[in-house]
């Protein structure tokens, strides 16, 4: 079949690669024309999609990279990739909104189109629905297929991806269903259907939420634990022997990527605007998650004075910007946070990351030397600070050194041998007079 994926990001781009490479003709569709141009020379910005999967069928012509609308005409299926970003507290839809605009213009009967950027219970049916009838003058269910189908990519997993992980899919009627299922059936070793598309949708936020949710108590607990003397992490690791009735998570500077930080926002929207109630689990727990930046630069702080320093002045050394380890992912990383605090307070901030590169992971800034990301949403959030290696050299003139994302390449023993005081995040290091665990 002739497939669109709409969106190249870390949700597009694999799954416009597992398409190609099963036998449709795909085009992934981006305005980015940046990423475009990589694509287009077998260059891929996500982890899991190396150049070796890419470039083949790039010469074989199943996938074409491409930024011109008239690329998307005449598909059999669609899929919607987008991003779903919340603009002062209420839900963008207007990605998903320019998408349907463009697919319905080449909306063909017996076609099929599937939302899968995470949005709150209803989008499909609601929105999406009637901008694909109004710019096609089709009617959905009789003359073409609609669904819905969450993404469940977690990247830099090697355990699981896309092709084995359960895919939900729904429709709007039995025969979109059929359509969907049929779909993602020869894309993905196993599809769990339900009843209709508002289901899907929540199981999504569903399954953000129980993490969202998890992580802040931990990372509540860890900060009360810390002011008792008490060691949460061997608390964490006494509980986790349990065989039944506990799930092991654990504290960390942040949530980071678009499923925690904002997708359990679409659902206490969409609670508070068709109920006029509150959702206090989620309100409560974007509150805890959303401030343990700021409760690691007040660890570091104090940690600072403790040696006769101040913030100000200090050299602070930043280890990993992605919000997971492995992966080159920043989107809402708490790193950006820590580092606009520090900078903020007159420290000198560095930043090592083998894995998020400027113009690729995040953009370039606006203004050379200017902190783009007060200026443009879509800026480098991390334009003040200087990228550097974490060699020996780096690691010893630094006042402190904070590991935020335990990416696998870092020098753990390196890091604690030449270090002078570390606030590790992430309980990777070994214990030492110089290693604070948060």
């Amino acid at each position: 079949m002739r497939v669109v994926i709409a969106g190249q990001g870390y949700v597009g781009l694999p799954l416009a690669v597992r398409a190609a490479e099963v036998g449709h003709r795909v085009v992934g569709y981006d305005v980015d024309e940046r990423r475009i141009k990589r694509l287009a020379v077998g260059e891929s910005y996500v982890e899991d999609i190396p150049a070796e999967r890419l470039r083949p069928l790039l010469e074989n012509g199943s996938y074409l990279p491409s930024a011109e609308p008239s690329d998307v005409a005449e598909f059999d299926v669609a899929v919607i990739t987008v991003p779903t970003p919340l603009r002062d507290g209420v839900p963008d839809l207007s990605y998903i909104e320019a998408s349907a605009a463009l697919l319905a213009q080449h909306l063909r009967p017996g076609a099929t189109v599937v939302l899968e950027s995470t949005t709150y219970p209803g989008t499909t049916e609601e929105l999406l629905a009637p901008l694909l009838e109004q710019g096609s003058g089709l009617t959905v269910g009789r003359d073409f297929h609609l669904g819905y189908s969450p993404e469940r990519i977690d990247p830099g997993n090697p355990t699981w991806r896309l092709e084995n992980t359960p895919k939900v899919v729904s429709g709007i009627d039995p025969a979109s269903l059929a359509a969907v299922e049929g779909f993602y059936g020869g894309l993905i070793d196993r599809t769990v259907p339900v009843s209709s598309c508002k289901e899907a949708e929540l199981t999504k936020l569903l399954e953000n939420t129980f993490r969202h949710v998890n992580i802040a108590l931990v990372n509540e607990l860890a900060m009360f634990a810390h002011d008792l003397g008490i060691d949460v992490w061997e608390a964490i690791d006494a509980a986790s022997t349990k065989p039944f009735g506990y799930l092991r998570f654990t504290p960390g500077p942040g949530v980071g990527g678009h499923c925690l930080p904002i997708d359990p926002s679409y659902l206490s929207w969409r609670v508070e605007r068709a109920l006029g109630q509150s959702f206090r689990f989620v309100e409560l727990a974007n509150d805890v998650n959303s401030h343990m930046p700021d409760y690691v630069v007040r660890r570091l702080a104090e940690a600072l004075n403790e040696r006769q320093r101040s913030v100000k002045g200090s050299r602070v050394l930043l280890l990993g910007l992605a919000y997971k380890k492995n992966t080159g992912d920043a989107r809402e990383t708490p790193a950006a946070r820590v580092a606009e605090l520090l900078v903020r307070m007159g420290a000198e901030v560095r930043a090592a990351d083998p894995h998020v590169v400027v113009g690729v992971h995040v953009p370039e800034p606006v203004i050379p030397g200017q902190r783009a990301a007060e200026h443009d949403p879509h800026g480098d959030p991390f334009a003040a600070v200087h990228r550097v290696e974490a060699s020996p050299q780096e690691l010893a003139a630094a006042d402190a050194v904070v590991l935020l994302a335990d990416h696998d390449d870092f020098d753990y023993g390196a890091i604690t041998a030449h270090a002078r005081y570390v606030l590790d995040c992430r309980r990777r290091l070994a214990g030492g007079a110089a290693v604070e665990v948060l």
